[in-house]
């Protein structure tokens, strides 16, 4: 019943918030489509490395994810408007300082007006690194996100390591045991 539950959330989170993205906000920021483009190129050869993409961070400068190589790198996928985004913050903040300097989050915000965004992030506190996707960004369906939110754990030479849809002790415990 819970699994059933916990399924039927993601689906809704996953539909939430779609076009709720402020288009004049987007004017003037890259959508990632260049570096997802070379990273085909890439997969093809045989490497499973993870898309690269670059989008702004909070305060507007440029964030490429391979420039973060060298440490591990957590995705969160992420939005202010699902619930069990928000749910799975403190959790998050937990494992950030009791693993801290082992590994890298960028939260990758999807569906959200850049208003919205930065409030949610000041508000709830959330220490690590942000980046704002605008709607017309190929990165959800580089990395085939399914739902709300999801968690991508990246290695340090830049190759996936899974993926995690929905809020799951199961991401935790994966944490656990990269970095015990």
């Amino acid at each position: 019943m819970v699994l059933v539950m916990s399924s039927l959330l993601i689906l809704s989170c996953s539909q939430q918030g779609k076009g709720n993205a402020d288009q004049a906000a987007n004017e003037g920021q890259g959508n990632g489509t260049e570096e997802l483009a070379q990273q085909e190129q890439a997969n093809d050869m045989g490497k499973n490395l993870a898309p690269d993409f670059t989008l702004k961070d909070m305060d507007g400068n440029p964030l490429r994810l391979s420039s973060l190589r060298g440490k591990y790198v957590v995705l969160d996928f992420w939005g202010s408007w699902c619930v069990w985004c928000i749910r799975g913050i403190p959790k998050m903040k937990e494992y950030y300082t009791k693993y801290d300097g082992k590994f890298e989050i960028v939260g990758v915000d999807c569906h959200d007006s850049q208003e919205d965004w930065q409030e949610t992030v000041k508000a709830q506190q959330m220490p690590w690194l942000h980046v704002y996707m605008p709607d017309d960004s190929p990165l959800l369906q580089a990395y085939q996100i399914q739902g709300f939110p999801t968690k991508v754990i990246i290695a340090p030479d830049g190759t996936l390591v899974q993926t995690f849809i929905g809020e799951s002790d199961d991401f935790y415990t994966t944490l656990d045991s990269l970095f015990q």
